[in-house]
């Protein structure tokens, strides 16, 4: 498995497993994600993705025990482990014991990667309801960045995370970030498929030696931020029928073929095993043409909007970098007029 250098800590493997779903693993319940990461590993994955707010954290720390104990994997350092901050504790004084929580589900001493789920804050709970995984709208607040980073690096001082990065952020918010960071982000996961193809952003995070790492390459269909229109695309259907490959496959090999890193979910031990081959085939100029000439979009996240919040619109959680329907070029061409 190919690996990409970071910053911070060892190599990531490039292609990893996702573990959040629509229903936040209730409806496959621990042991079945604990099989599918079981599976996942014996398919050949190495770098297993969750979150505390994917309900998951606890089926992978079982899955690796399990791994461990019938030889499946030599050690734990054999692995790649990213894990992510909730927003709810994305405060000064919650960061430290969120990691440690994490941790215990995983049954760990330290994850490869941890964080910062969203750009956006939210009061915690009620104790009665501490842990509970949900937005309350009336609750978003503005993230004390500098103060939640600080806490962020301490996570990696201890050990406790090899290293430390971000999720969801755009280039004006990875600049104020890296204007006060001691240690830089090493990644950036965000949605990264055809139809969203994050140009701008990774330029960026190339110039500032910050991995991107796609999730929803297939555009999260099922999921609330679902982008349908990656599954639903004729041009990547024919793409996929020319070259005798799945679409699934077309698309995971274009993000590759960016330099990201990307996460790709699939409970299913056929698709599981097929989004692995993407070694030994690229795509063509053509292919390439093709897509880059595809509408720009990405995933709705309407539930971080709110307008006692400190997004009122999508356009300001992403700063504009992304509008629907609109081109790469053209989106370049309309920050550079505001600029």
């Amino acid at each position: 498995m190919p690996a990409a250098a970071l910053g911070l800590g060892k190599p990531m493997p490039r292609l990893g497993f996702g573990t959040a779903s629509a229903t936040l693993g209730q409806a496959e319940g621990r042991a079945g994600v604990t099989q599918a990461v079981l599976h996942a590993l014996d398919a050949g994955y190495r770098h297993l993705d969750t979150a505390s707010s994917y309900n998951t954290e606890a089926a992978v720390g079982d899955a690796v025990a399990q791994a461990l104990r019938a030889g499946k994997i030599a050690s734990r350092d054999d692995l790649y482990i990213t894990t992510k901050l909730w927003i709810a504790d994305a405060h000064p004084g919650r960061v430290l014991p969120a990691l440690q929580k994490s941790l215990r589900n995983l049954r760990m001493e330290y994850v490869d990667m941890y964080l910062i789920h969203f750009p956006v804050s939210m009061r915690p709970p009620p104790a009665a309801v501490e842990g509970a995984i949900m937005v309350v709208k009336d609750d978003l607040v503005e993230m004390d960045m500098k103060g939640v980073w600080e806490e962020m690096e301490e996570c990696h001082r201890r050990g406790l995370a090899r290293a430390i990065g971000v999720s969801n952020f755009t280039c004006r918010k990875l600049e104020y970030l890296l204007s006060f960071a001691k240690i830089p982000p090493a990644a950036n996961q965000v949605e990264v498929h055809p139809y969203c193809r994050q140009n701008k952003l990774r330029a960026f995070c190339r110039d500032k030696g910050i991995q991107l790492c796609a999730y929803s390459p297939l555009g999260g269909k099922g999921a609330p931020w679902a982008n349908n229109s990656v599954m639903d695309s004729p041009i990547l259907k024919q793409i996929a029928h020319e070259k005798g490959k799945t679409l699934a496959q077309v698309c995971i090999r274009w993000v590759y073929e960016q330099g990201d890193c990307v996460i790709a979910k699939s409970f299913n031990d056929k698709r599981m095993q097929e989004n692995l081959d993407i070694f030994g085939w690229e795509l063509t100029d053509d292919d390439r043409h093709r897509i880059s000439a595809l509408p720009e979009s990405r995933g709705t996240y309407n539930f971080f909007i709110h307008e006692s919040g400190p997004y009122k619109t999508a356009e300001e959680f992403w700063d504009g970098e992304i509008v629907a329907g609109q081109s790469t070029y053209q989106i370049a061409a309309s920050l550079d007029s505001t600029n």
